[in-house]
């Protein structure tokens, strides 16, 4: 195995080059629906090239830490959204995109929750529940033609808590 990577808290400021935090921080932008409930209005760029937003449900196996990370992926035709059905932490891993290809992964961990909306083209991990159900909303590009890059690391970097 390669080098380490240590999870790292998700926040909306370590997070932004890579996309959006989804969660309730802060106060609501508009309290609604008779005084009941509070909307965080407008948390994520939806960012489609020929296509439209779709939504899936998507129901990932749990991982246990640490975990191999040899491989990573970006959607260069729409951002996409995860967003979790249960209130589990779940690992999300990103880099900076370094001519094409993956820099430096970091590995970040989530709180109860919180969800992330990647940015088009940003290179990622795969889903990564640490709990079942693994249960997740997905907002993400529907449409023709390819839309998943993948890059394979020569050596793996090893995910720790």
């Amino acid at each position: 195995m390669g080098a380490q990577l240590h999870l790292e808290p998700l926040t909306a400021e370590a997070f932004a080059p890579f996309g959006d935090v989804l969660d309730v921080a802060g106060d609501p932008d508009k309290i609604i629906n008779q005084g009941l409930c509070g909307r965080y209005h407008d948390r994520a760029r939806i960012d489609i090239v020929d296509g439209r937003a779709g939504i899936s449900l998507f129901k990932a196996e749990p991982r246990s830490l640490p975990i191999a990370l040899d491989m990573v992926e970006r959607h260069p035709d729409g951002s996409q959204a995860f967003l979790p059905m249960s209130f589990d932490p779940f690992v999300v891993v990103v880099a900076p995109d370094e001519g094409g290809t993956p820099g430096q992964p970091r590995a970040f961990i989530t709180t109860p929750g919180q969800g992330i909306n990647f940015a088009r083209g940003t290179w990622h991990g795969v889903l990564t529940p640490l709990h079942a159900p693994g249960l997740f909303a997905v907002v993400d590009r529907i449409g023709e033609g390819p839309n998943l890059q993948e890059h394979w690391f020569e050596t793996p970097y090893t995910i720790v808590g």
